[in-house]
């Protein structure tokens, strides 16, 4: 830092020698000689920095300006003391050289005094300040008089106070703090400003921007069928004028777009590529390019035109809506109905049987229908064709075929059905039994809580009063609820095996929408260690859990279930009927069945009540033992389903109907005979 000494330091060695009279004579002497001096120092130090800086001088001109600066030495060191010559050399190391330049550029006061190490453009500032002041105090102390206490002032008016350093500071640092507040928020508002021009760009599908216009052709575009596109949005933009025009009461022009309208409708048809499209395609097109533009000249208006799109885009929505409704009813519906293939292979097969004699109606080997120790099959089924599939191909793949026991309940319209098939088609050396699930006596309302409920009142109300419709606008979300098999008391029977088959000790429950693609005999052995119910889980990561099928709102399944616990799937079950009778599950399914009177604890269906029932009871199977999701799910892997031992249809999607998946369906048709005389009569096709 520059010593804080100036002039006042030499005025007060003068009075220390000799007092205050000596002052004019100090005052004359700097005016006369050293004034001159320092002009020629400081020119010659500038000049001689100039040239070290710049490097363009010639050697005789720094020659000449070094004799200058020796003689300028010479004649200011005996009159300068030792301590002023000290100043001078600290301020022009400070500023850099001195000339009479510099003090006009920069204002500088003559004192020369400096305090801290600061940047020149701050300190020209507050010296040129100080030099304002000074001046003006000079003028009034001098009107006064006072030349002393002049003196005295100025010092006072030049050295900075430590007070004054520090509001200077403490000022520059609140300046700096907002500039870097300013800067913050301007880099945040930049910020959001890109943020929400990246959310918008990324609404907009930049591989459509410039393929092509609405109003003509800008760009070739590949695609084959940009023909159709185009024209389907002058289509669009037609409706969007027609509509701003009758608004306007342009009736011309309305006219003109609406007869411009039909012809590209006209044109356009059912057309889905560019080759449907007629010649004369390209000549609408342009027609109505040329309308178009004229309509957009006397009638656009982007908040009219924003909003028709709008409007236009909510009623596309509405119309998706009701598509899909659309759909999910006729799913529904289709999945519920029998094809009429299958239909007249039941009709003709009931006619035959009952016209066979009463001897001929009974199946061989019927003494092995309670023989625990072979392997037998519970099937319960009114589908004459996928009951066949699912015996056939068991058999087929079976080992020792002899040991297969089959049992068959139907209801009474397909009794006499699937009698006869298998009468014709009778499962090589395997056993078969078919019954009809209304001679069991014991079944009944009193005994059988389900048939209660569905010969009851609310039940009926339900299924068939006008307040749960099944129009296509209303109740197709829970028409899967109101199907058919749910009424049927087939479906149920499952929670009463050991009534059905009393002398049995297990038996391997089947759906017939699966098809058996290895030996399952093996499953007889498996270890269910004191379980109920050997399954294959279903649940994934949250998949197919108990909170999918069971209402947790209601306190009694939330005190007793967890809602995490996994699900298992009905298609393939190995039931341990001693271990069924033991626990007895037929009592705990009656209570819970109870209780869901008012199906304020799970909706309709068996799984539900059978996750209940069996809950802590069911031994999981390996997951290659059944595979399911072949009627819902398209995307599952080919080596599982060739690996599976049981694949299953489960789902809307089943193989016997039209809309099952085209590469599912050969799994199933492989086990059926589509050159059987009654296959072939009632044209049941592959």
């Amino acid at each position: 830092m520059a010593s804080k000494k100036g002039l006042s330091g030499v005025n007060s060695n003068h009075r220390n020698r000799g007092g205050g009279s000596r002052f004019p004579v100090v005052v004359l002497i700097f005016c006369s000689c050293i004034a001159p001096l320092m002009f020629f120092i400081g020119r010659g130090l500038y000049t001689s920095g100039s040239i070290d800086k710049n490097h363009v001088s010639t050697t005789s001109g720094q020659m000449d300006l070094d004799w200058r600066e020796r003689l300028a030495l010479q004649h200011i060191k005996p009159i300068l003391t030792r301590e002023v010559f000290a100043i001078i050399k600290a301020s022009t190391d400070d500023l850099g050289p001195l000339s009479l330049d510099s003090f006009r550029k920069s204002n500088l006061s003559a004192s020369w005094r400096f305090v801290g190490q600061v940047s020149l453009a701050r300190r020209n500032r507050s010296i040129s300040l100080e030099s304002n002041v000074k001046i003006g105090i000079t003028r009034k102390e001098t009107s006064k008089g006072k030349t002393d206490e002049y003196l005295h002032e100025d010092d006072s008016q030049f050295v900075d106070e430590p007070v004054k350093v520090a509001r200077r500071q403490l000022r520059q640092k609140k300046r700096e703090k907002r500039a870097a507040d300013l800067a913050k928020q301007d880099d945040e508002v930049t910020v959001k400003l890109e943020n929400a021009a990246m959310e918008r760009s990324k609404s907009v599908d930049s591989a459509v921007l410039g393929k092509y216009s609405i109003w003509r052709r800008e760009n070739e575009n590949e695609n084959p069928d940009s023909t159709v596109r185009l024209m389907r949005d002058q289509v669009i933009m037609a409706r969007v004028y027609l509509s701003i025009a009758g608004m306007k009461k342009k009736s011309d022009l309305a006219q003109e777009l609406q007869q411009r309208l039909k012809e590209s409708q006209r044109a356009l048809g059912e057309a889905s590529s560019d080759s449907d499209l007629p010649r004369s395609s390209h000549d609408k097109i342009k027609t109505m390019g040329h309308v178009l533009t004229k309509a957009r000249e006397q009638l656009y208006d982007c908040k009219l035109v924003t909003g028709k799109l709008r409007a236009m885009l909510q009623t596309a929505d509405e119309e998706v809506r009701s598509l899909k409704r659309q759909s999910t009813f006729l799913s529904q519906l289709a999945a519920k109905t029998i094809p009429n293939g299958i239909h007249c292979l039941s009709m003709r097969l009931t006619i035959d049987y009952y016209l066979l004699p009463p001897e001929k109606r009974e199946f061989p080997r019927s003494e092995n229908l309670e023989n625990p120790n072979l392997y037998h099959y519970a099937l319960f089924s009114d589908n004459v064709l996928a009951a066949s599939v699912v015996v056939n191909s068991t058999i087929m793949n079976a080992k020792e075929p002899e040991k297969h026991v089959f049992h068959l309940v139907t209801d009474k319209l397909n009794f006499g059905a699937m009698n006869m098939w298998f009468l014709l088609n009778p499962p090589g050396k395997a056993t078969i039994h078919v019954e009809n699930v209304d001679e069991f006596k014991w079944l009944n309302s009193s005994y059988c809580v389900v048939l209660r409920q569905l010969e009851s009142a609310a039940m009926k109300e339900y299924y068939f009063k006008a307040a749960h419709p099944t129009t296509l606008s209303a109740g197709s979300s829970n028409l899967k609820y109101r199907n058919p098999k749910y009424l049927s008391m087939l479906n149920h029977l499952r929670f009463y095996l050991p009534e059905v088959y009393p002398k049995l000790d297990k038996i391997l429950f089947l759906d017939d929408d699966i098809v058996v693609q290895k030996d399952l005999t093996r499953l007889w052995s498996v270890d269910l260690h004191g379980k109920v119910n050997g399954a294959v889980e279903t649940c994934g990561q949250s998949f197919h859990r108990f909170d999918k099928y069971l209402n947790f709102s209601n306190p009694h399944i939330a005190r007793h279930f967890d809602p995490n616990a996994c699900g298992w799937a009905y298609g393939m079950n190995m039931f341990d009927l001693k271990e069924w009778k033991k626990k007895d599950i037929t009592g705990i399914y009656h209570k819970w069945q109870n209780m869901n009177e008012d199906r304020a604890l799970w909706k309709l269906g068996t799984l539900p009540p059978g996750l209940i029932t069996f809950y802590g009871l069911t031994h999981p199977l390996e997951k290659s033992w059944h595979v399911l999701g072949l009627g819902y799910n398209p995307s599952i892997d080919r080596s599982e389903i060739d690996n599976a031992a049981v694949i299953h249809y489960n789902g809307n999607m089943k193989p016997w109907l039209e809309l099952a998946m085209a590469k599912y369906r050969p799994y199933w048709t492989k086990y059926i005979k589509f050159d059987h005389p009654y296959i072939r009569g009632c044209k049941v096709s592959e």
